[in-house]
């Protein structure tokens, strides 16, 4: 169980590294919704810092939980709008 927990946490840190390289804002820059896709995304790189933490201190439920979260962050603010990502692929669910 060890072992698929530990898949499964860095299977999401990747998903998460990998979601934040390709969503770009969406909204025009200087508009609220530029700014609202700018907090998105910066709550996204800070869940993904914080697993990386939990992660090297070997704390995988946290660590999977900081991913998790961080991409939901993402995905959320791609389904409404805020960001341009690629809709094939395994990265997000719009």
């Amino acid at each position: 169980m060890a072992a698929d927990l530990e898949e499964k946490t860095d299977r999401y840190g990747e998903l998460l590294t990998e979601a934040l390289s390709e969503a770009t804002v969406a909204p025009p820059e200087g508009t609220p919704m530029a700014d609202a896709a700018a907090e998105c995304y910066e709550m996204a790189d800070s869940y993904l810092a914080d697993g990386t933490h939990f992660r090297e201190q070997g704390d995988l439920v946290n660590a999977l939980a900081s991913f998790s979260y961080g991409h939901a962050w993402l995905d959320a603010g791609a389904r409404v709008g805020l960001f341009d990502v690629p809709t094939d692929g395994h990265l997000f669910t719009v």
